[in-house]
């Protein structure tokens, strides 16, 4: 067993000389008195200091896997927590994508039976101003069915349509159509009072008139 001087222990300890005596005070150092000399049994001390690290060191290691333990729980549910968001945001935008889908299916069923009704019964000259109303009824206005072919005019009702909506909806050949124009244009400029022009535009009403007479030989 080494025995050193309280001046020697704390240079081998690397401490003051009072915290050599306070050791020895608690019993972590040994002591021994010779001649009224104090020495420190050093292999004592350096025995019962590694006891003590290693205590230390145990509990130091045992909190940090604990903490490794604690934050890798954490990780797990934030993980989860990720996976349960993704899937449920992904699923959020397959139901908006359906219920989007779903929306102009309908607009375009909607659409195709409107023109269908106008065509086939406009075609076949069949009560004009029936076909209308049921168009209409079809679709709260015949403007927007149509994808903003029908042009609205501020003062002119629903229920006046452009000429040139009216015979799109006709489905006349071109050559036909100029003629029509031609005679409506005329009719117009004879004070044709079924007539409204705005913007050099013309507007008729076939809910009010009858125009079969300018139509005929179409």
């Amino acid at each position: 067993m080494k025995k050193m001087t309280i001046a020697d222990a704390a240079e081998y300890f690397n401490v003051s000389k009072e915290a050599i005596h306070n050791r020895i005070r608690r019993g972590s150092l040994d002591c021994i008195v010779e001649n009224g000399v104090k020495f420190v049994a050093v292999e004592s001390a350096k025995g019962n200091q590694a006891s003590s690290n290693s205590v230390i060191d145990n509990r130091y290691t045992q909190y940090i896997e604990q903490e490794n333990e604690r934050l890798r729980e954490k990780v797990d549910v934030l993980e989860k927590e990720t996976t349960r968001l993704r899937d449920q945001r992904e699923q959020m935008l397959i139901d908006e994508r359906i219920t989007v889908e779903q929306i102009y299916k309908e607009r375009d069923a909607q659409l195709r039976n409107i023109l269908n009704v106008v065509a086939t019964k406009f075609l076949s000259h069949v009560n004009e101003d029936q076909v209308m109303q049921e168009a209409m009824g079809e679709s709260k206005e015949i403007e927007e069915a149509i994808n903003a072919d029908i042009i609205l005019v501020p003062s002119i009702s629903d229920e006046w349509i452009p000429l040139k909506t009216f015979l799109k909806l006709k489905r006349y050949p071109e050559s036909i159509k100029k003629n029509i124009k031609r005679r409506f244009r005329k009719a117009v400029e004879k004070g044709d009072g079924r007539f409204i022009v705005r913007d050099d535009k013309i507007f008729l009403n076939t809910s009010t008139y009858e125009y079969s007479d300018l139509l005929s030989g179409a």
